[in-house]
């Protein structure tokens, strides 16, 4: 389907991001799942991601950081590749 495929969802430890983060996740993507201060909740995520039976990684940054930010990007193309979907969820 979208194998090989990778997607950066913010704000994904809960809610809508946490519900974009598996509807990619159920469609062949990669995900990176990101937080800033609920990791248990993030951790949820990347076990629900990964159930699909997709790799997930989780960055914690603050997408108000810029240098976070970089640093993000820069882990997940190198753990999961050249990113093809980015959802601007976070506040």
């Amino acid at each position: 389907m979208n194998e090989g495929k990778v997607a950066l969802v913010t704000g994904s430890a809960t809610g809508a991001g946490r519900a974009i983060a598996v509807r990619f996740a159920k469609r062949g993507f990669a995900v990176a799942v990101n937080y800033s201060r609920s990791e248990a909740d993030a951790r949820e995520t990347v076990a629900q991601v990964e159930a699909c039976g997709v790799r997930a990684i989780l960055c914690r940054a603050s997408v108000g950081n810029d240098a976070d930010v970089r640093a993000m990007v820069a882990r997940c193309q190198q753990e999961l590749g050249v990113l093809d979907v980015l959802v601007n969820n976070a506040g």
